[in-house]
């Protein structure tokens, strides 16, 4: 079975962290990290470009990265990596996972505490035997314990948003090809954009079953039937994802695809009202109490109309008020019908290219903006104050604005309508400071400030780190706020209401990061800096071409959020937000 880009760009991270943890030099890890981010942001499946004998055309693919590939798909082992997989044991790897913990001091309690697991890690750290180390005292040991209880949270088993829906929407799109299948969508958490998802339900309406029940179970990439019926099937990824398909008659449609698409609690409230009414609701009708009236609706705006309430966007229905808008609005109506679309977006605001850690040049990611219909992007490459990414001095960034004139230049003559800005991810030091001079922040189109390190200070520390960010008269965005990770790492603790009304007094924009391991900030922290007035962007972050297509996963949070266009900066002409970001 050939290997998914997930899989490998997984194992050539591990292979980094192993090397790492050994102290190979950096060169040589950085190179396994930057393969593996450009394998999971390749445009096509890295086993179409290996069955063809093309991997090198993949940027950071060189003849030794291509090799192991090679070996990988063919053999589906690494020798190389069993070695070291040896040499390294597993649980000091994922000691890494831990806040906190780098290769050198995992390393370190690996060669001198003989510590081999996280199990360990956390016996050796409440008998007070880390604190023994060099540079290792009580506060960091308890840092520890707070990062394995972290970690612990954190385990909920749970798949992110971007990395369920890619697998979703190619089965469904298999389905719908099917004959005899007249409608098929997923469900549930997933078509309610949730950042995390626990397994994928999809509906597929049909009067024939049978077709749909053996295509679903003939798909590639399964490790396990779970479960095989007429009408219904569950099978497991090979990535450990569940996926459950059910066959339903098309003229229950609307009410299936409203019951399965949730949420719970949203579901209760629904129920409450037809039962308020006389009526009886399930998943595949609406029944008049007390009586064999039965009435089935083919689909959701209908059923919602029935029961006297406007249409509730899927991304509105976790009960957080949604359901008394749609009887204030009554039936024929839509909650929120100015809700924010992926078509809204006119341009993004963050991306990274060959002149800090990206993978293309700033021609590669315009060419990619344009064929998505963009009128402008803002390149965003790192400040030299985040060491680790080749990040950007004062004489760089006037080098790359000649690149940038030239790209823009050629772009006009090719009569593209198309604007390249020049921007900078300008690192936040930790007391607030920015990591460039004021005279060259403010030769650029457009600032955004971001914190990357020392996510863990105390609450008041951090918060006045951010906002003093926010006070300099060149930051115009902050970026991904919270700095989390999902799944990996959680964000900082900010005192949210005081960094908001920050970024409101000085007009600074709140970024929603589409990036599938971030998606930062969340909906629920988005529409309360809506309510209070701020302005959002909503970008990629994208450090390839194919990155900029993680936009939609943006949107759906502030779907979510209740964002409109008006709120987001990014939906604005580029007059208008040039005329902004001049103040």
């Amino acid at each position: 079975m050939a290997l998914s880009n997930k899989q490998l760009a997984e194992i050539f991270n591990d292979i980094a962290d192993r090397l790492e943890i050994q102290g190979e030099i950096i060169f040589k890890v950085r190179a396994y990290r930057t393969a593996a981010e450009n394998i999971l942001n390749a445009a096509r499946p890295i086993a179409d470009l290996w069955q063809a004998g093309a991997l090198e055309e993949i940027p950071g693919i060189g003849k030794e990265i291509a090799a192991k590939i090679d070996e990988l798909m063919r053999t589906g082992q690494l020798a190389f990596y069993e070695r070291l997989r040896s040499e390294v044991p597993d649980g000091v790897v994922a000691m890494l996972r831990v806040p906190g913990i780098g290769p050198k001091r995992a390393k370190e309690f690996w060669d001198r505490l003989g510590i081999t697991d996280l199990e360990q890690l956390e016996a050796a750290a409440r008998a007070g035997r880390l604190r023994t180390l060099p540079k290792m005292g009580e506060k960091a040991e308890q840092k520890i314990l707070a990062g394995l209880e972290s970690l612990k949270r954190r385990a909920t088993g749970r798949v992110r948003l971007g990395d369920a829906l890619p697998l979703a929407q190619q089965i469904v799109e298999r389905l719908s090809a099917l004959p005899g299948v007249q409608q098929a969508a997923y469900a549930g958490s997933l078509r309610r954009g949730k950042e995390t998802i626990g397994d994928v339900d999809i509906l597929v309406a049909t009067n024939d079953p049978e077709p749909v029940m053996q295509a679903f179970l003939s798909l590639p990439d399964i490790a396990e039937v779970l479960a095989k019926g007429e009408t219904k099937s569950s099978i497991r990824l090979a990535s450990g994802l569940q996926v459950d398909v059910r066959a339903i008659e098309p003229r229950v449609w609307g009410t299936a695809l409203q019951y399965f698409t949730g949420s719970q609690l949203h579901n209760i409230k629904v129920r409450e009202i037809a039962q308020k009414k006389g009526l009886s609701l399930n998943e595949y009708a609406v029944t008049r109490i007390g009586s064999d009236e039965v009435e089935t609706f083919d689909n959701e705006p209908a059923l919602y109309a029935r029961l006297g309430m406007a249409y509730i966007p899927p991304e509105l229905r976790e009960d957080r008020g949604e359901v008394e808008k749609a009887l204030e609005l009554g039936p024929g109506r839509v909650v929120m019908p100015d809700l924010i679309e992926l078509k809204d977006i006119k341009g993004d605001l963050q991306m990274h290219t060959t002149w800090s850690d990206g993978a293309a040049d700033v021609m590669g990611m315009a060419r990619a903006a344009i064929a998505l219909g963009y009128e402008y992007i803002l390149i965003t490459d790192h400040s030299a104050g985040l060491g680790v990414v080749n990040g950007l001095n004062p004489e760089r960034i006037l080098a790359q604005r000649k690149e940038i004139d030239q790209v823009n230049a050629q772009l006009k003559r090719e009569g593209h309508k198309f604007r390249v800005l020049q921007g900078i991810e300008v690192e936040v030091r930790s007391d607030g400071a920015l990591d460039l001079p004021d005279e060259v922040l403010a030769q650029l189109d457009l600032v955004q400030a971001s914190i990357h390190t020392a996510l863990d200070q105390p609450r008041e520390k951090i918060t006045a780190r951010a906002i003093r960010a926010m006070q300099h008269p060149a930051v115009r965005i902050l970026g991904h706020p919270s700095g989390r990770l999902i799944n990996e790492r959680e964000g900082a603790d900010y005192d949210w209401e005081a960094l908001f009304r920050a970024a409101l007094e000085h007009d600074v924009a709140l970024e929603i990061n589409s990036d599938p391991s971030r998606l930062d900030l969340n909906d629920v922290l988005a529409r309360r800096a809506v309510e209070l007035g701020c302005k959002l962007s909503i970008s990629t972050d994208a450090h390839a071409p194919a990155g900029l297509r993680h936009m939609a996963l943006g949107v759906m949070v502030a779907r979510r959020a209740w964002v409109t266009p008006a709120s987001v900066i990014n939906a604005w002409p580029l007059s208008k937000l040039l005329k902004w970001a001049a103040r």
